[in-house]
């Protein structure tokens, strides 16, 4: 079987990383969000509060006496949506292969991408780029040959950290990871493997797989396969890809209308390079554009156009034309996509009453 190659990313304190980005005041603070009132439970802090020993699911009333000077925010769970929405598109625009664990972490499969000279390391590099500017929160990432691996290298280097654990590396790597490193491994299991004097991988090896087996039964096999370093979970894909875009976010603005079309023919080719891998049997059914101007407002435009195999610039005008109606507006961001039709989706009759 070819050599897999995942990628694991993980927003860095996500929560309190939203809310740092949407008022600046809370950045230099310790931070936590949730855990107000008498009963509150923190939901999430920024790395100030970890710092004196604040803990997500910790109550406010011993967050605030471990950290007098704690400044807590009501979670505001749709704006956290609305980011992980964005990060996710950013993820599924290199890959459809993405697998989201919770609103700020995911596992991608890269496997075959060929963008970025198929490095997983370059690809993890331009996600964290981009989500940083894009999105402006940080994130960890951890690129490793399997799942179990990935999950535990973006946590290596925490927190805006980038952790690569190359094929040749594993065993290496593995030896002298601490049991308690591995998934599903709490201070209960970890208590009896220490009785066991097992204290790394490298222990666990030496063990066996029979005493594991013997004395864990079936999570046995998996601590065996684990210290290893071995994880043949495929990554699940649960969301059909029902669109391809690409998009630029310039480093200075293009100063007017003009220059947005100087730039759309390496848009449109970007976009078919990109229909190519991943989507060119499915028929497309809309074309979109995007634009983000220099004040950050952003617009779309998409149109039902189908019958299109390949687009093209042209498509694409009659849109920019509609969307840009003051022609010297500086624009900061520019995309084009498609969006696919979906034939499998059930044809049902909706039922008047319960």
């Amino acid at each position: 079987m070819p050599q897999r190659k995942i990628i694991h990313v993980d927003c860095d304190c996500f929560y309190a990383a939203v809310e740092m980005r949407d008022d600046p005041s809370l950045r230099d603070v310790p931070l936590a969000v949730g855990g107000e009132g008498g009963r509150g439970v923190v939901t999430t802090c920024n790395y100030r509060a970890r710092a004196f020993g604040v803990r997500s699911a910790m109550p406010g009333s011993e967050a605030r006496r471990l950290c007098p000077g704690l400044v807590t925010v009501p979670p505001d769970m749709g704006k956290y949506r609305a980011v992980s929405r964005q990060v996710m598109d950013i993820l599924r625009e290199l890959t459809d292969l993405v697998e989201p664990l919770s609103l700020d972490e995911a596992f991608l499969d890269v496997s075959d991408v060929a963008d970025h000279k198929g490095s997983g390391t370059l690809m993890a590099r331009y996600l964290r780029e981009r989500i940083h500017r894009e999105v402006g929160i940080t994130v960890s990432a951890g690129v490793a040959p399997n799942k179990f691996l990935a999950k535990i290298a973006s946590d290596w280097q925490k927190p805006d950290g980038l952790f690569v654990i190359t094929p040749d590396r594993v065993q290496e790597f593995v030896r002298d990871l601490p049991v308690e490193k591995l998934f599903g491994v709490g201070q209960v299991t970890a208590a009896k493997l220490h009785a066991l004097g097992v204290k790394t991988c490298g222990d666990m090896q030496a063990l066996g797989a029979d005493v594991l087996l013997d004395r864990f039964g079936k999570q046995g096999y998996r601590l065996h396969e684990m210290a290893h370093g071995r994880d043949d979970r495929p990554v699940v894909v649960s969301r059909i890809a029902k669109s391809v875009s690409v998009e630029r976010t310039f480093s200075q603005d293009l100063p007017d209308k003009s220059a947005c079309e100087s730039v759309m023919p390496a848009l449109v080719a970007d976009l078919n390079l990109r229909l190519g891998r991943k989507g060119r049997s499915k028929p497309i059914h809309k074309l979109f554009i995007k634009i983000r101007y220099s004040d950050f407002s952003t617009h779309t435009l998409e149109r039902v156009r189908e019958h299109v195999a390949e687009p093209e610039v042209a498509d694409y005008q009659p849109l920019l034309d509609e969307l840009v109606t003051n022609t010297e507006r500086p624009v900061r961001l520019l995309g084009v996509g498609v969006r696919f039709r979906n034939d499998d989706a059930p044809v049902t009759q909706l039922r008047l009453f319960d």
